[in-house]
């Protein structure tokens, strides 16, 4: 009877944090909101951005149910079986066009990609304490189907100094997929991007390097709503190719990526402010599974902000990432002129929402580094003639949302610097302005 209880009281502590900050006006799938009973609006800015209840949600293990359920007890009186009669399953489309300052050669300007990403989710809670947020996306640019940004969570509450205390482990396959702030690399602005301009030769490992291609299993916890903690340990589990790995492989991990996560957050009445920190330590062989290894050590630090003003919200994510690295492999084997270098990025953006469906956001990205012509090699579009990875821009968004679950967003990327150079970059004439691009995208969840 003591855990009936005390499952109740749980739920009612997460019901009770709802309408305390329901008028402040994850990742949106339609699931969550037949779960809930709730709009979209209830967990996001404007989707995917989390606002604060948004977070908890995912914290909680998506496992809010305020739907019709199936239900039963075991002797102990304890719940056995909870399985909503709402469907787990939602989807997603990208449909998108881009228009290029100046075409590639022998390359066509103009670009529809129809869709540019589709995507089925199983989303929602499993049992009272686990829930899952599984992602099967088509991508244009493969044209295959293929595991997405995925994890299962588990979840529980209890009081630690007198105080709340959330805690759980996560299953997942992309370092920082699992995180709730729209600063981390895996849900950052952009949301969505062109799939067909050029992109920046160099990036951080944590910025997608390992995505979808590791399982990581993690513990994580939050205290007082204000201290959040996590440790998660990853290991290769690649898709698409030999398993177990063998001398045919390529990017398996030596043994386990530690992935690391400290934040401490405060919400006021009309101002919510995040300051935290993450990192990511892994050995890689670059092809096969024994001799030398390229050593990454990645260590970011992040800024959210949150700002109600009337109706409106004004948000602002920030993040630097410096990554070190020890390239024992890729020096002897003549894959890189230097043994060891480093990398940094940075990223600002700055979003204001009217009435959850009109958005406005200014963004700065900067990419820096230390130069190697090997691994920056001159190649036309996507080469550095100057063997540098130093890049930077902007990018402006208008997004609206004339229902809650369809955004239609108009972007424009400007860059003042492309892989080491304003003018010229690649040693074919190519100048950085020539990538910008005009973006027109129609995102819809159903």
């Amino acid at each position: 009877m003591r855990n009936k209880y005390r499952w109740v009281s749980q739920n009612a502590i997460f019901i009770l944090l709802f309408l305390v900050i329901l008028n402040n006006n994850i990742y949106s799938i339609p699931s969550f909101a037949r779960q809930t009973n709730m709009s979209c609006n209830t967990c996001h800015t404007i989707f995917p951005e989390l606002n604060a209840f948004g977070k908890l949600f995912k914290l909680n293990g998506y496992t809010l149910v305020a739907s019709e359920t199936i239900q039963a007890m075991s002797d102990s009186e304890t719940v056995a079986l909870r399985i909503t009669k709402s469907s787990p399953l939602s989807a997603m489309m990208i449909a998108s066009y881009t228009y290029k300052s100046k075409e590639q050669p022998s390359t066509q300007n103009g670009n529809f990609s129809l869709p540019q990403q589709f995507s089925l989710f199983y989303g929602g809670a499993i049992t009272p304490k686990i829930g899952s947020f599984i992602q099967v996306t088509y991508s244009d640019q493969s044209g295959t189907i293929g595991l997405d940004n995925s994890e299962i969570r588990f979840a529980d509450q209890t009081e630690l100094a007198d105080e709340s205390f959330t805690y759980g482990l996560t299953l997942n396959n992309n370092p920082s997929m699992q995180d709730i702030w729209n600063s981390t690399p895996s849900w950052r602005f952009p949301y969505t991007s062109s799939s067909v301009s050029p992109n920046p030769m160099a990036a951080t490992l944590i910025e997608g390097g390992l995505a979808q291609s590791v399982a990581g299993l993690g513990v994580y916890s939050l205290w007082n709503n204000l201290i959040y903690t996590e440790i998660t340990l990853y290991r290769s589990a690649q898709q698409g190719a030999q398993n177990p790995p063998d001398t045919s492989s390529t990017s398996v991990l030596k043994s386990v990526a530690p992935y690391w996560r400290l934040a401490l957050q405060k919400q006021w009445e009309t101002f919510y402010l995040e300051l935290g920190t993450y990192g990511l330590s892994a050995n890689l062989y670059p092809t096969g599974i024994a001799g030398l290894t390229n050593q990454y050590t990645d260590v970011g630090f992040d800024l959210n902000i949150e700002k109600v003003i009337a109706d409106n919200m004004f948000t602002a994510h920030g993040s630097w990432i410096h990554e070190s690295r020890t390239l024992d492999a890729a020096f002897t084997t003549g894959s890189a002129v230097n043994q060891s270098g480093s990398l940094d990025s940075f990223r600002l953006v700055g979003n204001y929402y009217l009435h959850s469906q009109i958005g406005f956001s200014l963004g700065y990205f900067s990419i820096t580094g230390d130069g190697d012509a090997l691994l920056y090699a001159p190649e036309s579009v996507n080469g550095s003639i100057n063997g540098t990875p130093n890049s930077s821009g902007f990018i402006f968004e208008f997004d609206y949302l004339p229902w809650y679950n369809t955004k239609l967003a108009v972007q424009y990327v400007a860059y003042s610097k492309f892989n080491g150079n304003s003018d010229n970059y690649d040693g074919q004439g190519r100048a950085a302005s020539d990538n910008n691009n005009l973006y027109l995208s129609c995102w819809i969840a159903f």
